[in-house]
């Protein structure tokens, strides 16, 4: 009800502004506890999960509030896209509201304060409950962008629950090149041989573009395997433009959303049938419900991140979200989150 007063306020903010608020309301609220294990928890990659529902990397790029988002319910936070060094991204304006659509573009371009200063803040609170993801990527002026992703692995591996390479954002120019096989397996053998291979270290995702064909997504689909990966990240924001009536459309940039949904359902379905449930999947992309969120778990998805939608809907969103999983997993007849993934 608050958010619903708030929300044509902030509204007439630019988009970028109101997202700053908003996470300085995070960062100076009072804050709660990270989410308990109950009946919606779930176990992949090794990790025990309170329950199967992330904030999507791009919301707390500098890792700024993690707890405070696992306080508003999720079941785990992924923070990022963090380079090595600091950059400040593109030319504002670059966050756009598609509020006929339901929808963002975001031409962000990896906007943060750099490795160092993000790896200072999230040792501060190792120690606390709670699983945190740090998502990784490469500076836009990097001469050797795989030396970058290594570096950062070896950074952030002590840090994390676990590690998200980002090589699909379309904000960066050149950096979806890296999901090509030849250069991803080189990405991929650097940041694991930069991670190391001791006991306890993070594993791995890959996070990948919903805009793929489909030997792409095959090859994608052995390496994963091939690598022991611990899952793909299906998928971040589109280049592609269904029909949209917003005044934005046709901004360039990443489009996430409603618009989304659809599309990333297909890439998790085809993720699915080409790995053979072999690695597990995190749906992403236009996830706004309960329903939709078991859609993409029935559909193979072991865990779902959001994002977009609580522009929209508010911080309320992830314990409507959960309360409804739970609801969802009984009238199905499933004792568990593990039992319904692909079930469909």
């Amino acid at each position: 009800m608050v958010y619903s007063l708030l929300r044509p306020l902030l509204f007439r903010l630019d988009a970028e502004r109101a997202h700053g608020l908003a996470l300085s309301a995070l960062k100076h609220g009072p804050g709660c506890r990270a989410s308990p294990a109950g009946p919606l928890a779930t176990r992949v990659a090794g990790i025990n999960f309170p329950n199967p529902l992330g904030m999507a990397a791009g919301f707390d790029k500098d890792g700024e509030v993690p707890d405070a988002l696992l306080g508003l319910g999720f079941g785990f936070a992924e923070v990022g896209s963090i380079t090595p060094l600091p950059q400040a991204g593109n030319p504002r304006p670059r966050l756009f509201r598609l509020v006929e659509d339901g929808a963002v573009i975001n031409r962000m371009g990896f906007n943060n304060g750099g490795g160092a200063a993000a790896a200072r803040r999230l040792a501060a609170r190792l120690g606390q409950p709670g699983v945190v993801g740090i998502n990784i990527g490469a500076n836009k002026d990097s001469a050797d962008r795989i030396a970058d992703y290594a570096s950062m692995a070896a950074l952030m591996a002590p840090l994390a629950s676990y590690l998200a390479v980002n090589v699909s954002s379309p904000n960066t120019p050149g950096l979806r090149a890296l999901q090509d096989e030849g250069a991803l397996v080189a990405l991929l053998d650097g940041v694991l041989a930069a991670r190391g291979s001791v006991a306890g270290v993070p594993p791995v995702f890959l996070k990948v573009a919903p805009d793929l064909e489909p030997g792409d997504i095959d090859a994608i689909a052995r390496i994963a395997i091939d690598k022991k990966l611990g899952g793909l990240i299906v998928s971040n924001t589109t280049i592609s433009r269904p029909p949209l009536a917003s005044r934005h459309a046709g901004e360039a940039g990443g489009l996430s959303g409603a618009p989304l949904h659809d599309l990333a359902l297909a890439r998790l379905r085809d993720f699915r049938k080409a790995t053979g449930g072999a690695v597990p999947l995190v749906g992403v992309g236009g996830i706004a419900s309960a329903g939709q969120a078991w859609e993409r778990i029935r559909a193979g998805a072991s865990l779902v991140q959001i994002y977009s939608a609580m522009v929209y809907e508010g911080p309320g969103l992830a314990r409507a979200i959960t309360k409804g999983l739970e609801a969802l997993m009984r009238r199905d007849g499933f004792a568990s989150i593990a039992e319904a993934v692909g079930s469909e």
